[in-house]
């Protein structure tokens, strides 16, 4: 079979991987010019072998897929794991929370909230997340963890994260939240582009291409293959394979039925936007911040070099500053010098003594439909891997639910989606 595989994200590029593995032939576009998709880097400095990820990310020990695959590539021996603090801003004060014990210390509480909280984290590290299908989160957290424990931390967060949304998300997603997390954290050394670079080379290998920035704009099925028009030229294939978001595939393709459509081009997502940021000091003694607090132009402060090492970076002190906004916020068109001069004083207000002239560095970066918005009939709109149309699959983040968007449970339904099409 001939393959063609639309996105060079984690996703994609695991896909071509196994099925170049079973001697089939694949080809990948990528409009980007790098591979990696929302887990992509860049290079702090150029011409180095040491990437910073655009988007902040790590792995937890339950991420076994993504693990199995770096030490399958060779590449185990960049895959360290630390355990990063982590903590929250509530009341204006910062607050350590990031194990059982810390729960039990974390002031904001009495301890008898405390208590009430950690009986229902552990409840949900158990539950098999079916029982929570058709619940709410919101109603329910304020229900079984209390009014005043719920409104001062977790609301905010889910505020923070979903806007007017917040109150709609599905307990199965908080479900996921908690249970795959783990207290260490995986980082590659020199970042995680390492696999997706080493996996564009293992599909060169096996005889399979990655066409990176490479634009599709046209897929038809004509005569029984699907031809497909990019930037780069024209290609024939038996199937395609789109790990596109699937409001985009259905754009693309014309030919999906309306059914399909009316089904499965739904929801909404939200985009991601991160300011990254490199210091000339350590500004504080946390990986990770979340801020429970209102009125803060971003949703969480990621000191990165907290859980790396400065010397990495050759000294660099690198914080991220991150937030999720419908993909027609006007953050999204707000230029990096604009972004910065409203996110400084609220990063003052956290950190009196942050200055704008310790910042020596910085980038932006944005993209769209990065965090699907997660409500209870969300689960009715999940498309099957393969549609209507024959020789057409589609697989991407929508599909890992319960879980949340993640290298991880890519790489996990990729694995899935050639193991179904080897079958056929």
């Amino acid at each position: 079979m001939e393959y063609a595989v639309l996105g060079g994200g984690a996703l994609g590029l695991m896909a071509a991987y196994r099925l170049a593995q079973a001697g089939q032939s694949v080809i990948v576009f990528e409009q980007e010019k790098i591979a990696g998709g929302l887990a992509a880097g860049f290079q702090v400095e150029e011409g180095s072998d040491i990437w910073l990820e655009k988007f902040y990310h790590h792995l937890f020990r339950t991420d076994k897929t993504a693990i199995g695959l770096i030490q399958e590539l060779g590449l185990g021996e960049r895959l360290e794991w630390l355990r990063p603090r982590t903590v929250s801003l509530v009341g204006g004060e910062i607050h350590q929370l990031d194990s059982p014990l810390t729960l039990l210390r974390f002031k904001p509480w009495r301890l008898d909230e405390r208590v009430r909280v950690g009986a229902v984290l552990a409840f949900l590290k158990v539950v098999p997340p079916q029982l929570l299908e058709g619940k709410k989160a919101d109603p329910w957290l304020r229900r079984w963890m209390g009014r005043h424990v719920y409104e001062m931390f977790f609301e905010s967060l889910f505020i923070s994260k979903f806007g007017g949304l917040y109150d709609q998300i599905a307990l199965p997603w908080f479900w996921a939240r908690f249970h795959d997390r783990s207290t260490q954290l995986g980082y590659m050394r020199g970042g995680f582009q390492h696999l997706y670079e080493r996996l564009v080379e293992r599909i060169g290998q096996l005889g399979g291409k990655v066409l990176l920035g490479t634009r599709v704009e046209q897929v038809e099925q004509v005569d029984g293959r699907w031809q497909i028009e990019s930037s780069q030229g024209r290609w024939t294939f038996d199937r395609v394979i789109s790990t596109l978001p699937t409001r985009l595939t259905c754009r693309l393709i014309p030919a999906l039925p309306n059914d399909y459509r009316a089904r499965y081009d739904w929801g909404q997502a939200y985009g991601a936007h991160c300011l990254v940021l490199t210091i000339d000091r350590q500004l504080t003694a946390s990986y990770w911040i979340n801020i429970c607090d209102r009125g803060y132009p971003f949703t969480g402060l990621f000191e990165h070099t907290n859980f790396r090492s400065p010397a990495e970076y050759g000294g660099r002190h690198i914080l991220y500053l991150g937030s999720y906004r419908p993909m027609d916020d006007a953050l999204f068109s707000m230029s990096k010098e604009e972004v910065m001069a409203e996110y400084f004083p609220a990063l003052k207000r956290i950190l009196p003594t942050f200055d704008a002239s310790q910042v020596t560095e910085s980038w932006m970066f944005k993209a769209p439909f990065a965090q699907p918005i997660v409500t209870t009939e969300y689960r009715a709109h999940i498309p099957p891997l393969q549609t209507p149309l024959a020789g057409l699959w589609v697989a991407n983040m929508f599909q890992v639910y319960p879980h949340d968007r993640g290298q991880n449970y890519s790489l996990e339904l990729a694995d899935r989606l050639v193991q179904e099409l080897l079958q056929q």
